[in-house]
């Protein structure tokens, strides 16, 4: 085995590896860093290639030389060798020049390129990272109504008509995402995605890695385990005319046509069955839905059923505020807009600078990692799978912005931010999303703020620090409220009544990141410290 060989291997193994790093789906900020890497990758790569070239046009050289060389040789040899100087440097090639040329020959170019790649290697997603993406592109789908097609050429709404700026998936990727969903049992999902990946093959696409025949088993059965069982003979019969051996089709046609067989013979429940199982089709990705609102989540998210009438819309209003005359604002007060009424929902304009919002991302960056939520049965942190984004804690400590905030936070609010948590900041990822929540703790599950003894969350303040091209709004599902994403903007509102029992009607969710780069900072005020009254402005919760 010659060294290029040994080089093949070694490149696969590395690429074939288990990451160190995961979740890097997750946070769209930290994936910039991976097109830095890649462009490194290529820098290097093309390195190694004219590396290569340079040593193969030197081989090719010296071979047309001998070629010549050798055609005149050979066309009278002893008259050739009779010449003292030609016998001398015959000996003398194959003596040492031969020797010289074999060691360029097996000269590995390759070691700095596959040395970068072995360092860069740590960097790389892992299996992980690629199935959380592509959940995360099936999510999108689901919650902003787009079919395959959309997704698949990359023609997202809001998205840039420049061609440079988008992807298209192929045949190839449009097969993952349907063995991605099949893997998990989602049914509904491999049947849309093998369709598009066979509509594609149809139209001329090529592929050297997937054919109809792999495509046409995959929405054999999910067609099948949908109910859809004429759908499903449909397909096999398709697949046995690519490939008329094929074992496992030519049971399953045996099958389907049998139960088919029986669905005749029963004529009197045949439509009420259909009807079925088309329900069961529409339905399925929503059977057993752990969120009870996820239909009404998912309209919020795409700006349907926004429940604020003319007449509460005509209450609310944009003002100055200097919280009381207070010392910091009477000459330059803060741009106040009311975004609800009923629970009190206000948005701070033009809160914090550009220098302040990217020093905070910078500080955060390096430290960000897969947000957790608090499980309600133990109390503890833990990641979910409903809340994709990274996260990272910045203490007033840790730089002066960091605390300019919080003490512009106090100043605006009039609460005391001293027992508040540190600020947390979040970058949201590939469909980055937060489904419903509260933020404070509720009375039927362990205390998740003990520890602090600080008490409850009695307010929220959430600062946009990036505009989002598409998706990304902050929806309130019991209220039927939705406010968008502006940079240098912050939104607050009262989580406790007054009573300090919890206001229900503040639950939230973060909507999926349909295009763009979501980037915000919470501060979580606690009840220590504070008294209930009217403040910053605020209506005290009804």
């Amino acid at each position: 085995m010659n060294l290029h060989h040994c080089w093949m291997i070694q490149l696969l193994l590395l690429l074939t590896s288990t990451s160190a790093h995961s979740d890097l789906f997750t946070s769209v900020g930290q994936m910039m860093d991976l097109l830095f890497v890649e462009k490194d990758l290529v820098t290097s790569l093309k390195d190694y290639i004219r590396a290569e070239e340079d040593r193969l046009e030197t081989i090719r050289r010296w071979a047309d030389k001998l070629d010549l060389l050798s055609a005149a040789a050979l066309q009278d040899p002893e008259g050739f060798l009779g010449h003292p100087v030609n016998a001398f440097k015959l000996i003398k090639r194959l003596n040492t020049e031969w020797a010289e040329l074999e060691s360029l020959v097996l000269t590995d170019m390759s070691d700095v390129f596959v040395s970068n790649l072995t360092i860069q290697r740590q960097n790389f997603p892992n299996d992980d990272d690629q199935s959380g993406a592509a959940r995360a592109l099936m999510r999108l789908q689901d919650t902003y109504r787009l079919d395959t097609e959309t997704v698949s050429t990359g023609l997202l709404p809001g998205s840039s008509p420049l061609a440079s700026m988008r992807s298209v998936l192929t045949v190839e990727d449009c097969f993952d995402l349907g063995k991605v969903a099949y893997s998990e049992v989602d049914y509904y999902h491999t049947e849309l995605w093998m369709a598009q990946a066979l509509k594609q093959l149809d139209r001329g696409e090529t592929s050297g890695t997937v054919d109809a025949v792999s495509i046409l088993d995959y929405l054999s059965y999910s067609v099948y385990q949908q109910g859809a069982l004429q759908k499903a003979l449909d397909f096999t019969r398709r697949l046995l005319e690519l490939d008329p051996t094929h074992q496992r089709a030519n049971g399953n046609l045996k099958y389907f046509e049998y139960q088919l067989s029986k669905q005749e013979k029963e004529e009197d429940h045949q439509e009420e069955e259909e009807e079925q199982r088309r329900r069961r089709r529409e339905t399925h990705s929503r059977q057993d839905d752990y969120l009870p609102e996820r239909n009404k989540y998912e309209r919020l998210c795409r700006g349907e059923d926004i429940q604020m009438t003319p007449c509460r819309w005509s209450r609310l209003f944009c003002r100055y505020h200097d919280n009381g005359r207070h010392p910091r604002f009477v000459i330059g007060p803060v741009k106040q807009e009311d975004e609800w009424d009923r629970p009190h929902i206000v948005r701070y304009h033009d809160i914090v600078s550009e220098k302040e919002m990217e020093k905070v991302k910078e500080l955060a960056k390096p430290r960000l990692r897969r947000a957790t939520v608090h499980d309600p049965q133990t109390g503890r942190l833990t990641t979910a799978h409903y809340r994709v984004s990274k996260s990272a804690w910045l203490g007033a400590f840790e730089h002066p912005v960091v605390d300019q905030i919080n003490q512009r936070i106090q100043d605006v609010t009039g609460l005391d931010v001293s027992t508040a948590e540190d600020l947390q900041v979040a970058n949201y990822g590939v469909g980055g999303q937060y489904e419903p929540h509260y933020d404070f703790g509720r009375k039927d599950e362990p205390d998740a703020f003990e520890e602090l003894g600080t008490g409850n969350r009695i307010a929220t303040w959430l600062l946009y620090m990036s505009d989002v091209q598409a998706g990304g709004a902050t929806v309130f599902t019991d209220i039927g409220a939705a406010v968008q994403p502006k940079k240098g903007s912050a939104v607050f509102w009262y989580n406790l009544h007054p009573s300090g029992e919890g206001d229900y009607r503040t639950r939230h969710a973060a909507c999926p990141v349909l295009l763009g780069n979501k980037w915000v900072s919470n501060k979580w005020i606690h009840e220590r410290g504070q008294e209930f009254r009217r403040r910053c402005g605020l209506r005290e919760t009804d």
